[in-house]
């Protein structure tokens, strides 16, 4: 009997050492448990302390948080719950696993449980892959999660050991750690949990399939009053509060995890794809695409953020991931301010301008495309077709044309949006791209004027649907926006707001040889002097072709690029009317100038990066230029108060109740496809965008089409909402800055006209 046990003995202490040593089995080596391999998700911080979202692996949205983090209630259960010794053991509870194996083995109770304690449930969390051999899987697993869990001790202390094992736990519903499954379940954070909630969490850790709150609702309570009954056993709460506990019902603030839900979605998507770029390879860019390598090129060269995952190592060489790094990216964004934009878009385009455009459109054969597309309709929804997710992967998976065509024309179930809220419908493929494209767009971006910082960011109305981002994807034509850039570039070159002109119609003659002879709005005033004032003020084209004649398109071109607008721009004189296309990011960031005394700042989107353990790793600045002098700053703001107080931005002020000092300007394109309206005040810069998804989807009818009645009253509802808010720090009291030394109406200018400050050469990448 002795030799037997004594060789029980030796064999049970070989087996243990060749799993230590690694050659029986998987053992990690000791660096690997020294530094456990952790993949945590990426969270975006607003300004003002609120997470926005987070950037994970498919179904890994672990998120870190620190003991100090904890709710003491989740450890008092977990404890209690799963490992009532934790404290008092070194990874093995030998009474647990003895008492488990005498129950189980000699009594047959199947309820003893496995005698598995935090560490070891841990050890098999971290380290213990699926084996293919049925032997090691079914004799083996334990005794390997034994000596893991013994060594895990050795490196860590009891607090981390708990803290690793509750970040490591998937409570799903993309719920992986407790961070993460608080956020998803209670909408809290772990340190702000109650007893009862910290109780369902930990409940679930036995099996959170069987007990899934939003499925088994009755179950879930059930297990939480089990856990807070273990609680009671152990003495971390009274018989009278475990009484008084059990009686709550289970209560979710359950908020499920997707990219696409949440406050400023589409920020949120420009950022992950401007963090991740890649250097532009121009083999990667099609034949078409080459005004985007040229800028995208740009962007790596000069801009900071993008990039920076790609441009920037760890400690170990390797480039950062916002998909396993666990950084946290503070963005500039105010979430009161991004809500306030959210809920002027929903608020206007749901409640006017899409009625308005679907009331203009009910009956017509064409609709939603121009009256001029009828007979090009199909030519355009195949277009589209072509460009859907549905054909790329049907053409992928080798379907022909033909049957990709059936496929398309038959009715499917589908979910379609509404401003009322998803709809689900039977609908073809084929309809339902016609159906989407009858809904209007927008983007809409708001800055601060002084360091840049983005507050609030809206690139469409509804990122589930209408993904392309209308901020700084999207470039449309900017109609009269543009003008006063092409008055900023006069005054620098002598004029002043005083000075008249013959109200007549002016004619240029284009470098081909073609005469350009724009008309104006009130021909009851030709043969008469107007202003220049008057011009900008009320967005009259004669005395715009009348300032373009003044100067030249190269000229004006070199303005427009120290503006900060990259994109390709055609230097004709029909350019001064808003031919080129911008995005609403460079708009916005344009106008920041006239607000700044000549000083343009470019957009930031985020102040600062820190890595999962609070070390900050990035800092980002404000980049500044100086566009125009300040004589003519003095002037411009001026005209463009103008244009808000009597010209064709004043119906803000009536509207909304704006009262603070703001200079502005609205734009329309050609039939009416793109409505603008830049507005700014001492403190933001806003910008609005608003059209169909394409130039020919676009109102009739100039009442509804413009800029003042499509674009203007989202700029105005935010501004509302914002100085309505006494807590945001924004007054209508004030002022623009002054200069002294400078009037008006006064000839003199600075010594030195500032010139073109953008990167050299940026009109030869796309000439």
């Amino acid at each position: 009997m002795w030799t037997g046990f004594i060789s029980l003995i030796v064999l049970v202490s070989i087996v243990f050492t060749l799993i230590s040593l690694g050659v029986i089995g998987y053992m990690p080596d000791v660096e690997s448990l020294e530094n456990p391999i952790d993949k945590y998700a990426s969270q975006v911080y607003s300004a003002d302390g609120e997470m926005l979202g987070t950037y994970s692996q498919a179904k890994n949205n672990r998120i870190y948080s620190d003991y100090s983090d904890l709710s003491p209630y989740l450890v008092e259960a977990l404890i209690a719950n799963e490992d009532a010794r934790f404290h008092s053991h070194s990874g093995v509870d030998a009474y647990a696993l003895g008492r488990a194996v005498i129950k189980r083995i000699f009594l047959f109770d199947k309820s003893a449980g496995g005698g598995s304690t935090i560490t070891q449930q841990l050890a098999k969390i971290l380290y213990s892959p699926p084996s293919e051999n049925v032997f090691e899987r079914a004799l083996l697993r334990k005794p390997i999660e034994w000596v893991i869990a013994v060594k895990l001790e050795r490196y860590y202390t009891k607090e981390e050991i708990i803290n690793l094992y509750l970040n490591q736990f998937d409570f799903l519903h993309n719920a992986v750690g407790i961070k993460s499954a608080a956020q998803v379940y209670f909408n809290k954070t772990p340190k702000d949990l109650t007893r009862e909630e910290a109780a369902m969490l930990i409940g679930m850790c036995m099996n959170p399939a069987q007990y899934n709150p939003k499925r088994y609702p009755e179950r879930a309570e059930a297990r939480r009053n089990m856990v807070m009954k273990q609680m009671q056993n152990y003495g971390y709460i009274s018989q009278q509060e475990y009484d008084a506990l059990k009686q709550i019902p289970l209560k979710l603030d359950f908020r499920r995890v997707d990219h696409k839900d949440g406050l400023a979605p589409y920020l949120r998507e420009y950022l992950r794809i401007t963090l991740s770029a890649k250097k532009p390879k121009r083999s990667n860019y099609a034949s078409w695409q080459t005004e985007q390598y040229a800028l995208d090129s740009l962007s790596w060269e000069t801009n900071p953020l993008y990039g920076w995952c790609n441009k920037n190592k760890k400690s170990d060489g390797s480039n950062y991931s916002l998909a396993t790094d666990g950084l946290k990216i503070y963005a500039t964004v105010d979430s009161r301010m991004q809500q306030y934009a959210e809920e002027a878009v929903v608020e206007h385009m749901s409640k006017f301008l899409q009625p308005a455009f679907d009331k203009e459109n009910r009956g017509k054969s064409y609709a939603p495309y121009s009256r001029k597309e009828e007979k090009n309709i199909d030519n355009l929804l195949a277009k589209a077709m072509k460009n859907s997710d549905r054909y790329k992967k049907m053409k992928k998976d080798g379907v022909s044309e033909s049957e990709i065509a059936k496929t398309f024309k038959k009715p499917i179930d589908m979910k379609v949006f509404s401003w009322k809220g998803e709809i689900d419908t039977l609908m073809t493929p084929w309809d339902s791209i016609r159906y989407h494209k009858s809904f209007l767009r927008t983007g809409f971006m708001a800055m601060d004027t002084h360091n840049g910082y983005v507050k609030a960011y809206v690139g469409g109305i509804d990122y589930s649907y209408f993904q392309y981002d209308m901020v700084n994807m999207g470039r449309r034509q900017v109609g009269s926006t543009i003008k006063p850039y092409l008055y900023t570039l006069s005054m620098e070159e002598g004029f002043t707001p005083c000075d008249e002109m013959l109200y007549e119609q002016q004619t240029l003659i284009t470098e081909n040889g073609r005469s350009w002879s724009p008309r104006g709005i009130k021909s009851s005033k030709v043969g008469e002097k107007v202003t220049i004032r008057w011009g900008l003020q009320n967005s009259d084209n004669m005395v715009t072709a009348y300032l373009m004649d003044k100067t030249s398109p190269y000229t004006f071109t070199r303005m427009l690029r120290s503006f900060g607008i990259t994109g390709k721009i055609d230097p004709v004189v029909s350019m001064s009317l808003g031919t080129p296309e911008v995005t609403v990011a460079e708009m916005a960031a344009a106008y920041t100038s006239f607000a700044n005394k000549g000083v343009r700042v470019n957009p930031i989107y985020i102040t600062h990066i820190e890595d999962q353990y609070g070390n900050i790793i990035a800092n980002f600045v404000p980049q500044m230029n100086e566009v125009f002098s300040e004589s003519s700053y003095v002037k411009m703001i001026d005209m463009l108060q103008g244009v808000m107080n009597g010209g064709t931005g004043s119906r803000l002020r009536r509207n909304y109740a704006v009262t603070a000092p703001m200079g502005g300007k609205t734009g329309t394109t050609n039939s009416n496809s793109d409505a603008w309206f830049m507005g700014f005040t001492p403190r933001i810069s806003a910008g609005c965008w608003v059209g169909g998804e394409e130039p020919t989807i676009h109102f009739n009818s100039m009442a509804e089409g413009q800029g003042a009645s499509a674009a203007l009253p989202i700029v105005g509802l935010f501004y509302k909402k914002v100085f309505a808010d006494s807590k945001l720090g924004y007054s209508q009291t004030e002022r623009f800055p002054t200069v002294k030394g400078y009037g008006v109406c006064d000839k003199s200018r600075d010594d030195e006209v500032v010139d073109d400050p953008s990167p050299v050469g940026i009109d030869n990448i796309f000439n």
